[in-house]
């Protein structure tokens, strides 16, 4: 048993990896592979307030969270009169890829600047490799190379969430 869930561990960390960081910024990287064809994937991707964790959201409900998949489009998050921006969408190829700009979470009120990409790889007509970036850079007088881990595993998180809906 302690053997499966080192190699769990070991999988999903050979899958998610910090490329760099450093004071004034990092790169996250991480991919998973799913059990659907791409435009299942992404359809699921579409739907986040059906698998986004609750914990990372601002009003605690992740059904309050849309994307609107168009340039200029709002990340938001939406509970009565209030609102959030989290991202904004840069760039939409329907199926295939979604990137987005801003800060998530924190990292929005410190004047930072991020950008992250998911993209939708057909392996074959039941399989689809997830690949999530998010790069940011910016100031904060501590540094940024201190956020990288926390990010990364919230993303990671994030990530495994949205698979797990995908491989049900």
């Amino acid at each position: 048993m302690k053997y499966i869930l080192f190699l769990c561990l070991f999988s999903h960390s050979a899958l998610s990896e910090i490329i760099s960081s450093n004071a004034i910024g990092f790169q996250i990287n991480i991919k998973r592979t799913v059990n659907v064809n791409s435009k299942q994937a992404y359809a699921q991707f579409m739907k986040i307030g059906e698998w986004w964790n609750a914990d990372h959201t601002y009003f605690g409900q992740s059904e309050n969270l849309s994307i609107q998949a168009k340039a200029g489009g709002c990340f938001c998050e939406k509970s009565g009169e209030k609102e959030v921006l989290h991202m904004t969408v840069s760039y939409v190829d329907p199926e295939k890829e979604i990137r987005m700009i801003g800060g998530l979470g924190p990292l929005q009120m410190m004047g930072v600047q991020g950008g992250m990409s998911w993209k939708f790889i057909d392996i074959n007509d039941n399989q689809t490799q997830i690949v999530h970036h998010y790069q940011v850079s910016g100031f904060s007088k501590d540094g940024l190379e201190f956020l990288a881990p926390i990010v990364d595993k919230v993303q990671t998180q994030q990530v495994d969430s949205l698979v797990n809906k995908l491989n049900q």
